[in-house]
């Protein structure tokens, strides 16, 4: 016993750190998910890494996660019947091996947190750092803060450390959804606490002058509310809701308001600003080239090719429906489709179940929600914060599975 006894404690310790190091392996890759300004991005690399270390060591894909599975590599298949279709590959591989790449980490994060529901909150944290520091640089870049800022900013737009500002605005929303959430549901002494780093996203996204940004944050923020309210019947937390709400509305439009004070701000806000733009009316500006699209993807079930409509037309679909269609074939299309519809009713009918990861779950499918409306006039295909707001449903689809066989998992830390 004496010769036993002392390994008890450092086999203790040994898993403790062990399980530290873990979880800071996957704060480092969705923090480093927010610094995209040159392909491949470190997140690729750093993923590509990290998931096949955590597979050695016990990465488990559970029965509830076989759904997600299968239908990525379904839609990635379609994408092989597609490039078969082409005379010259070019980059149609690398870019489907990209596409496999981003549904694999997608399965990833959903098998971590099935077997870690705990690191929601670490993930959260992660991201809302990795919000504000480009948000940050996005700022000083539109502001010319210091020499060489200008490479924060793209046509003028606040990009952050993001190649484009419509990628760069999607991907601090939810972190801005997460802090709204708690301001409406924390306590009053803590609002300073969730204000002032939502007003640094908010201006952020702001100066980022994407109009799909802007309405994915909008229907976000309302669908997060509206579940808040609904879900807390007491007359006076709902009285809470609504003023905090009202509180929440003031500070972002008081903010608005002093930005439009700089002229070249509400110059570029008026342009912006409306609905149609020149390129989206023009003879084949966007919508054009959805019907298009469409009509070549009728005669095409095969697909035509990743990549290849933009060549022809020179502007990309703009459109995750079109891209899949035409991309990755009917097969493709299909499996994308059927995936969207299966992500939404799963995580609905969970969403308001009394659970520790609730507040994680509820943000996050709001968050998609609006991701999938964006994607009607926006190709959000290889985002990679898109497939981490999958594997976040998911993996609470998954431990909602696994509750319902084996009974409660290992709550997170609030």
């Amino acid at each position: 016993m004496t010769a036993i006894a002392p390994t008890l404690p450092r086999q203790a310790i040994n898993a403790k750190l062990v399980s530290l190091l873990a979880a800071a392996a996957i704060a480092l890759g969705v923090f480093l998910s927010g610094f995209v300004i040159r392909e491949p991005a470190p997140y690729e690399l750093y993923m590509a890494v990290l998931i096949p270390i955590w597979a050695l060591f016990g990465l488990h894909v559970s029965r509830g996660m076989v759904p997600l599975l299968v239908l990525l590599v379904v839609f990635n298949l379609g994408g092989v019947v597609s490039m078969l279709q082409m005379a010259d590959l070019n980059d149609a591989p690398l870019y489907l091996a990209v596409s496999l790449f981003l549904a694999l980490t997608s399965v990833f994060f959903a098998a971590v947190l099935e077997q870690r529901p705990e690191l929601y909150r670490l993930i959260f944290q992660a991201w809302i750092a990795a919000a504000l520091s480009t948000a940050f640089f996005g700022i000083l870049g539109y502001f010319h803060a210091f020499p060489g800022a200008e490479m924060f900013t793209k046509f003028e737009r606040a990009a952050g450390v993001f190649e484009d500002p419509n990628v760069f605005g999607p991907f601090i929303t939810l972190p801005g959804i997460y802090l709204l959430y708690r301001l409406l549901t924390g306590p009053i002494a803590r609002i300073p606490y969730y204000a002032l780093p939502l007003l640094v996203i908010a201006f952020g996204l702001f100066l980022s002058f994407s109009r799909g940004a802007w309405g994915l944050f909008a229907i976000s923020a309302m669908l997060i509310t509206l579940a808040v309210f609904v879900r807390h019947r007491g007359g006076a937390f709902r009285m809470k809701i609504i003023v905090m709400a009202l509180i929440a509305l003031a500070l972002l439009v008081t903010g608005i308001l002093i930005a439009l004070q700089v002229p070249a701000i509400a110059d570029l806000f008026a342009s912006r600003a409306r609905l149609v733009q020149d390129y989206d009316g023009a003879r084949l500006g966007r919508f054009a080239r959805h019907a298009i699209g469409f009509s070549i993807a009728l005669e095409n079930p095969l697909g035509i090719g990743p990549l290849e409509f933009g060549k022809t037309f020179g502007e990309d679909t703009h459109n995750i429906w079109l891209k899949s269609l035409l991309a990755y074939s009917w097969l493709g299309f299909a499996a994308y489709a059927v995936l969207i519809v299966w992500t939404l009713a799963a995580g609905f009918r969970i969403l308001l179940r009394d659970r520790p990861w609730h507040p994680y779950l509820l943000c996050a499918y709001v968050v998609l929600v609006g991701h999938i409306l964006l994607g009607t006039v926006i190709d959000t295909d290889h985002w990679r914060h898109f497939y981490l707001l999958l594997g976040l449903v998911w993996g609470a689809i998954a431990l909602e599975y696994r509750l319902a066989r084996t009974g409660p998992p290992r709550a997170p830390s609030r």
